[in-house]
């Protein structure tokens, strides 16, 4: 979700924001909508206050929807739970770190995303994870590369296979050395 405040620039539209973002920034920070505000909440110390911004109008979409149907899903599934509500946290239903890789691995291969673990632990709701795999960006295929029927060995690999028949043993793999320690004066 992308706040913006119409004190410089005037009248801001927030389709025409996202598209002009989307222009300039690869695709994992643009917002998946903008939000536009009178002003930004600050704290005493003049920063930003995350925790009073409003909450986005766009989770009534139905792509929001259909991404958190997946994630109520799989958290369901992984955790061993009948439901999971949207507002829940996943370690507070029973997830920890181990089910947390497990999550995001099925995540990732649901939805296309390249998220991260610690995605999970910084947004452990299904709300918060769906505005994240919506503001990632998504995957692209991968393609098969052309490979010749026979592939050369590199140096390290030729030495090994044509050492030890010669020098009857694996002499090459002996790593000989020395350490000196400095003295403390």
């Amino acid at each position: 979700m992308g706040y913006v405040t119409e004190w410089v620039t005037g009248v801001v539209d927030p389709a025409a924001a996202r598209a002009a973002l989307a222009e300039r920034l690869p695709a994992y920070p643009v917002p998946a909508a903008v939000m536009v505000l009178g002003r930004l909440p600050l704290t005493l110390d003049g920063e930003l206050d995350t925790g009073a911004l409003p909450a986005p109008e766009c989770q009534d979409d139905d792509r929001y929807r259909a991404i958190e149907q997946v994630l109520t899903g799989i958290y369901a599934r992984l955790l061993g739970v009948e439901r999971v509500g949207v507002d829940e946290s996943f370690f507070d239903i029973g997830g920890d770190s181990l089910s947390a890789m497990r999550a995001i691995a099925a995540v990732n291969a649901a939805l296309g995303t390249d998220l991260k673990v610690d995605t999970l632990f910084n947004a452990p709701t299904v709300a918060q994870l769906a505005s994240r795999v919506g503001n990632s960006g998504r995957l692209r295929p991968l393609r098969a590369v052309e490979r010749p029927a026979a592939v050369p060995l590199s140096f390290a690999q030729r030495r090994l296979w044509v050492h030890p028949p010669v020098a009857g043993a694996l002499t090459g793999l002996q790593q000989g050395g020395r350490i000196a320690a400095a003295r403390a004066a």
